[in-house]
């Protein structure tokens, strides 16, 4: 059984939905970074960057005990041990690999930082919130593009879908109009149909 270590955030989210996607037996230990728990030694024996998630399998490669952080490093993980959601075709594959980095490098963190300055902030800062909001508004205009003609980022199902969708159902978050990205609201009804999608969406269960 995969011990994932978690918190209610949409980095969180991803792992949760693949592990119930590809019908991975896992425990939850929640690490409440409201506390700063992401801090503990133990955490940090497993998670080096103090960041969430982190996953341990007892039953990794050779049948030996891996631990893994980064959630495009799990995603990767859960993927080629499981046989599913990545695609099998390798110019399919790569084209899942570029959105899944675009999530990480742009679709995570930039959403993340209109996050901070629209909701937790404790100083107004309009620069920043101008600067985070209008990048956030560019990539959903990418996303919108991508998914106009196609039910998923890779046409079909992939991890990219799911480390893309939990940083979207926070549209509100980031001042995002939903009706104004049509493609995106669709593919989202889409995501949020799936049976994995919703009971990933639901853990941990706070937060």
């Amino acid at each position: 059984m995969i011990n994932l270590y978690t918190w209610g955030t949409p980095n969180g989210r991803k792992i949760s939905i693949m592990l119930e996607a590809i019908g991975e037996e896992y425990q939850t230990f929640t690490v409440d970074i409201l506390k700063d728990q992401q801090f503990y030694p133990e955490f940090l024996q497993i998670s080096p960057n103090n960041k969430i998630p982190a996953i341990v399998d007892p039953q990794g490669p050779n049948g030996e005990p891996i631990s893994l952080f980064e959630t495009g490093a799990i995603l990767l993980y859960l993927g080629e041990k499981s046989g599913k959601f990545i695609p099998k075709k390798p110019s399919k594959r790569y084209e899942m690999l570029e959105w899944l980095m675009w999530q990480m490098g742009g679709f995570g963190p930039f959403l993340g930082q209109a996050h901070h300055f629209n909701r937790f902030a404790p100083n107004e800062v309009p620069y920043a919130k101008n600067r985070y909001n209008n990048e956030a508004q560019r990539l959903w205009s990418v996303l919108n593009k991508r998914l106009s003609c196609r039910d998923y980022v890779v046409d079909e199902l992939s991890i990219a879908d799911f480390a893309i969708y939990p940083w979207a159902a926070r549209y509100e978050w980031q001042e995002i109009a939903l009706n104004d990205y049509p493609s995106v609201k669709n593919w989202m009804e889409r995501m949020q149909s799936l049976d994995a999608v919703q009971k990933g969406m639901a853990v941990p269960d706070t937060y």
